[in-house]
């Protein structure tokens, strides 16, 4: 009887061994913090201190809604929470504690959902967004005066690894809904997919401005929840790009006069604005997940003169991804953007990111296509 306790202690001690083993801290964690865990399989764990909850659910974003998970608590007042697995990607999350949402306080905190919000990473085995051993550039904060929204705007700057030695074409890019111009930088990791990029020679080298997606002067930040505000914000945005932004860093920047513009999501919306009404300004447009505000069944692109595209003699470089797991609204977007593309002999790029939702890994593979194809 001894032997078979003493062996049947081994077991479990071995394959508890081997259980952790197969399991990962996020590369989202804290400095320190062991959890959340991942394994291969995509199966992520949690565990919380929150001694005085009575219920702790766990809740996510776009990726993690269908997901099953187990919860239990220890008498210390720790909280493990095990899920079935997880679909590739970076994923917003929270715990619904007694009924109020609350971060993991193990993990970074990334702005979205118009907040600071936990993340995890689901690793889909690519590397093209990882840092590695190359050269890099650097990303740095500015801002300007806009007299157009009657307040600063700030923003963020790419600078390539190899500036200061010529002139650099310029990328101007946009979040999406709930996100800010930490976005690109964070949860996008542009700099290493540039970076890498440029260390082997798929792109052109280039600066980066990564803008911010809300612009409404005081009157308009006061008016009623149904004021079309996205539509007035991008007209603003567009009126910032043009009379403001441009001039303020093609000044302060050593640029060669060549753009594009590019944006996820709401930011698809509008770059999509932006360069439809100015494509003699911009060689290149880039719609990741792209969005239609305010059309309707008659009159898709109401807001959006998509049509100026087949009247100018200068045609910008199209592209448009979409993730193949992204809900029924964002494909039927992105079916009436490019049916209308195909019955006017429009050219374009359409890129189709394998298995993802409306989320980052999304967002990164489609910048990583895109900035492989511009200024050519």
């Amino acid at each position: 009887m001894q032997k078979i306790t003493i062996l049947s202690a081994a077991f479990a001690l071995c394959s508890s061994l081997i259980f952790s083993q197969n399991f990962r801290t996020s590369v989202t964690a804290k400095e320190g913090k062991e959890f959340p865990k991942v394994d291969a399989d995509g199966k992520a764990e949690f565990k919380v201190y929150f001694p005085d909850a009575k219920s702790v659910i766990l809740e996510g974003g776009d990726g993690m809604q269908n997901i099953k998970s187990t919860t239990t608590k220890d008498k210390e007042g720790f909280w493990t929470v095990s899920t079935s697995p997880l679909e590739i990607g970076f994923h917003y999350y929270w715990f619904n504690v007694d009924g109020k949402r609350t971060n993991d306080p193990n993990t970074e905190l990334y702005f979205g959902y118009g907040q600071p919000t936990s993340g995890i990473e689901i690793s889909s085995g690519e590397d093209f967004f990882i840092e590695k051993k190359v050269k890099h550039g650097k990303i740095i904060d500015d801002s300007l005066f806009s007299a157009i929204t009657g307040g600063r705007r700030n923003f963020k700057v790419y600078l390539p690894p190899n500036y200061g030695t010529q002139k650099f074409p310029v990328l101007y890019l946009y979040h999406g809904t709930g996100e800010d111009i930490t976005g690109w930088e964070k949860q996008g990791h542009l700099n290493d997919i540039l970076d890498n990029l440029f260390a082997e020679k798929k792109a052109k080298e280039m600066i980066v401005v990564m803008d911010y997606g809300v612009a409404l002067n005081p009157e308009e930040e006061k008016r009623p929840d149904d004021y079309p505000r996205t539509v007035v914000s991008s007209k603003n945005i567009d009126r910032i790009m043009v009379q403001e932004l441009i001039p303020y860093i093609e000044k302060k920047y050593k640029t060669n006069g060549n753009r594009a513009v590019a944006g996820l999501s709401r930011g698809s919306y509008q770059a999509l604005l932006i360069g439809t009404r100015h494509p003699d300004l911009f060689s290149a447009i880039g719609a990741f997940s792209p969005v239609i505000y305010e059309g309707t069944s008659l009159q898709p692109f109401k807001e959006l003169p998509i049509g100026n595209l087949l009247k100018t003699d200068k045609k910008p470089f199209l592209f448009i991804g979409i993730g193949t797991k992204e809900s029924e609204r964002f494909q039927d977007f992105n079916k009436i953007l490019t049916t209308y593309l195909d019955q006017n002999k429009y050219p374009y790029v359409e890129y189709q990111s394998p298995d993802t939702y409306h989320e980052w890994l999304t967002w990164r593979r489609c910048l990583y296509q895109f900035s492989q194809k511009i200024f050519r």
